[in-house]
């Protein structure tokens, strides 16, 4: 099998290109978008057709480009089912196996990390490509995007560490230079997860890393459950039109939400509805200046009324809940 590790200095994230060398169809697993033309000239010079873009989890430190690829080549998105993200050409479970030529990669579901996290095994169980349920030495952090320390240590246990001791350990991810391990590496030496670590202490280790939330994840986040689409476009390539509502975004737990600055900056022109409960409006974690009260229950008549003129501009920095509604045409 044709194999190639790539890397992005940016985001420390490894990618890698598997193909078969008779059919020359190929896979990339975690493509980073800021490199897709690297990706994409090496695929021309090897002669390669890519016909899987695979993610390992919804990364939240790069954009991916599996939706540029998807355009551009022609190429079919793959991500754990368990993901939930809609634009997936093939979202994937347990024992699943993508092929390509006479190839195959088995899908091991590994999360913890996340609940998509997925490993990619080779048929020969010569090669695994554990996303960042396993790094080198380290494991993945388990503090948001759905973490959960003793699902992360059960799934290592059982659909990494069974693998043969030999079976070389590709991560999503390195920070200090390193390329590659080994089950029986692992097994002695990584200082989270060896082979006397208990799950009392994993989760012990976990819950005292007070990590720093990863750089991208505001942007990465969002983009990654659109499948990398970037922001100016839709997924099909074309340019989005322009927008009749609020920029929502999306928060690292998938929330949807709207940037207190475009608030801040946009109050005037907007009408600001707060939903909540009249006491909660007049409670401690206060409102936004301008918001108009209007409990869900009444939510349906405040809509079809012209909206208020406002008080004051909004205090963006003011807690409480506000949806904005374009205001009518001043008469």
């Amino acid at each position: 099998m044709l194999f190639r590790q790539l890397f992005d200095p940016t985001s420390s994230t490894y990618t890698y290109l598997l193909a078969d060398p008779e059919t020359r169809e190929a896979v990339l697993i975690d493509p980073v978008r800021d490199q897709v033309e690297r990706d994409i000239e090496l695929l021309s010079d090897l002669g390669l057709k890519l016909v899987y873009t695979l993610d390992t989890h919804v990364h939240a430190d790069h954009v991916t480009s599996a939706s540029i690829l998807r355009r551009r080549l022609g190429s079919k998105t793959v991500l754990s089912a368990k993901a939930s993200v809609a634009c997936a050409d093939v979202p994937v479970k347990q024992g699943d196996v993508i092929r390509f030529g006479r190839q195959a990669l088995e899908v091991r579901e590994t999360p913890g990390h996340t609940d998509g996290c997925v490993t990619y095994v080779t048929a020969d169980r010569s090669m695994a490509f554990t996303g960042d349920a396993l790094l080198i030495r380290s494991c993945g952090r388990t503090d948001f995007q759905q973490g959960d320390p003793r699902k992360l240590y059960r799934s290592v246990r059982e659909q990494i560490f069974t693998l043969p001791p030999e079976t070389r350990l590709y991560p999503a991810h390195d920070y200090k230079g390193r390329t590659v391990t080994t089950v029986a590496e692992e097994l002695r030496l990584n200082p989270r997860l060896r082979s006397e670590r208990t799950e009392e202490q994993f989760v012990k280790i976990m819950s005292e890393l007070h990590l720093a939330k990863p750089k991208q994840m505001e942007i990465a986040v969002p983009a990654n459950l659109q499948c990398g689409t970037p922001d100016r476009e839709t997924m099909t390539g074309e340019p989005k039109p322009e927008r009749a509502w609020a920029p929502v975004t999306r928060t690292a737990t998938g929330t949807p939400e709207v940037p207190p600055e475009w608030v801040a900056a946009h109050g005037c022109d907007v009408r600001l509805v707060d939903v909540r409960e009249p006491e909660e409006y007049a409670g401690s974690l206060g409102h936004i200046a301008a918001a108009e009260l209007a409990p869900l229950g009444r939510l349906q008549d405040v809509s079809a009324t012209s909206r208020r003129p406002a008080a004051a501009a909004p205090d963006a920095a003011s807690p409480g809940l506000a949806s904005p509604e374009r205001a009518p045409p001043a008469s």
